[in-house]
């Protein structure tokens, strides 16, 4: 098979490391990809923003499998697309992955069929936000209702925090369109964690679970990121709690989306929190996470290909997948000053040492190969993931990968596992 991979981040990176094991792929082409993705497939220079170009290519070179990474080209259509050409593609809809582009729709539909998350009221006009605000006894969380690569959500500990938070998505417009509307829902209590599921509009086959870091520094401290580090599985996830999850959140929604004839195809991505009244929706992705892809194809061990094509063509009842039963643990190496403002263009080396260390693998994000050297050109630019047989083996690898990297300009926490470990 032919197979392009739309996109150009650390998940990207790690879904074509794992389709290019597949003995189904013959030609792996990636659009754009990065440095690390042009070791092991062909980059075409196509943005995946550009939905257009990205069909017209598919079309000029015969792909026959498109696997979608970032969220905005879903948004905006590109499933769509290809379908109508007659190109398969692994992703929803514009109208499913409105569960992403749009906070207010997945809100609307959790509510609608009594899906378990948090109170919340919508406003598209800052005054009203405001008066709903006063009337909360303690903390809440704003959100914008579009897409704001994973940066868009405001925990706000006091009215003056959510006042702010308001002015800067709906005055200020710092997300642009996408604080257009916002969300003022209670802050729940208890512990995040990811639950991914593979859907093909009627069946939902569960991945394992992982857990992200958000906030850029150690012991959770800093502003939110688009993810520092991440492990699988989280040892919150009970077999019970699993089995709960399933039953009362994915399997709802799969039903609900389906009902408002939008069915959803594609990876199914919860973000939960973990209370005292049981698991709660914080939000819903229609993609992969990014950090946490990296460490569910580490710990894949069944043909990813085939799992994401069964997906795609409605036979997921058919399909098994096997797990590796080690830990993979990933720690994303960022330019200093991210998520704020960054230097690009800066040197990265070491991959040689690094590589050689048993166990390690590093997943290329905002990289560029010029000049035969690796230059950073994005906030997140690697992701240095190891697997072992405990959260610790795997920790103690990742960051033997980590420190065997040479590059001045960067940074990444120190403490990615934390919470398993305090178990």
């Amino acid at each position: 098979m032919k197979v392009l991979v739309v996109g150009s981040g650390g998940r990207e990176h790690a879904l074509c490391w794992a389709i290019a094991k597949s003995p189904k792929c013959k030609t792996l082409l990636a659009a754009p990809g990065n440095a690390g993705i042009a070791e092991i497939a062909q980059c075409v220079n196509i943005a995946a923003e550009d939905v257009n170009g990205l069909v017209q290519f598919a079309t000029k070179e015969k792909v026959d499998f498109v696997v979608v990474g970032p969220e905005a080209p879903l948004v905006d259509g590109l499933v769509d697309k290809l379908e109508a050409v007659g190109i398969k593609a692994f992703g929803p809809s514009a109208k499913a992955a409105q569960l992403e582009g749009s906070k207010v729709f997945m809100k609307d539909i959790l509510a609608k069929y009594d899906i378990p998350t948090a109170d919340y009221e919508t406003f598209d006009e800052p005054d009203a936000a405001k008066e709903y605000i006063i009337k909360q006894n303690g903390p809440v969380v704003v959100k914008a209702s579009g897409l704001a690569a994973g940066k868009g959500v405001v925990i706000c500990h006091n009215r003056n925090e959510a006042f702010a938070a308001i002015d800067q998505m709906m005055i200020e417009r710092s997300f642009g369109a996408a604080g257009d509307e916002v969300i003022v829902e209670e802050f729940m209590v208890g512990e995040e964690v990811s639950f991914f599921a593979l859907v093909d509009g009627k069946t939902a086959v569960p991945l394992a679970s992982a857990q992200d870091h958000k906030a850029a520094h150690d012991g959770d401290l800093g502003p939110n990121t688009g993810g520092m580090g991440a492990y699988s599985p989280a040892p919150v996830i009970t077999p019970k709690l699993h089995d709960q999850i399933m039953a009362d959140i994915i399997e709802p929604t799969i039903k609900a989306m389906a009902a408002e004839g939008a069915p959803y195809k594609g990876v199914l991505f919860c973000g939960l929190m973990i209370t005292k009244q049981g698991p709660r929706v914080l939000e819903y992705n229609v993609r992969f996470g990014d950090p946490e892809c990296q460490v569910l194809m580490a710990r894949f061990d069944s043909d990813v290909l085939t799992a994401l094509l069964a997906c795609a063509e409605g036979r997921l009842n058919k399909i098994k997948i096997k797990w590796k039963d080690e830990t993979a643990l990933v720690v994303v190496m960022a330019a200093e000053g991210y998520p704020g403002n960054y230097a690009k263009g800066t040197v990265v080396n070491g991959f040689a040492k690094a590589g050689a260390i048993e166990g390690v693998t590093i997943f290329h994000a905002g990289t560029q190969a010029k000049g035969g050297k690796i230059i950073a050109t994005g906030g997140r630019v690697l992701g240095v993931t190891a697997t072992g047989k405990t959260v610790k083996a795997a920790q103690t690898l990742a960051y033997k990968g980590v420190d065997a990297i040479d590059w001045p300009q960067g940074f990444c926490r120190r403490d990615i596992g934390w919470r398993a470990l305090k178990r």
